[in-house]
């Protein structure tokens, strides 16, 4: 068999029949493909009945407090009576029925830019206070 070789036969070049490296091109465009085929997944599992995605109804989170790593109180609202659970890595307790609502907070709102101090002057300010 060697002996072809060195008679003259022509050698295959190493790597010849090996893919051309990838561009960056496509490498952007297998990024973009694999985004959308996320995208269109998520979008998909959304519009499916019985997805998780949903609110159960009658049911709503009042308020949460974090006490510990891993434990948590909350107030549920189930069908108009809200109760106070306990929530760790152990499973729920029920610890308390509240007699009454808790009031509703108001919702977060943006402050009044236009009553805002120039803060060219709050720096001239402070910078006059620390000479």
């Amino acid at each position: 068999m060697h002996a072809l070789v060195a008679a003259g036969a022509p050698a295959a070049k190493v790597g010849q029949h090996a893919a051309a490296a990838p561009s960056m091109f496509g490498a952007v465009l297998a990024l973009l493909a694999v985004l959308a085929l996320i995208v269109g997944l998520g979008w998909v599992l959304k519009r499916l009945p019985g997805s998780g995605f949903k609110p159960a109804e009658g049911l709503r989170v009042v308020a949460s407090l974090n006490v510990g790593a891993k434990e948590r109180v909350v107030v549920v609202e189930v069908n108009g009576q809200q109760l106070l659970l306990g929530v760790t890595a152990g499973g729920i307790n029920t610890l308390h029925q509240l007699p009454e609502a808790l009031p509703i907070p108001e919702p977060a709102r943006l402050p009044d830019l236009k009553n805002l101090p120039n803060f060219a002057q709050l720096l001239q300010q402070r910078l006059r206070k620390e000479k």
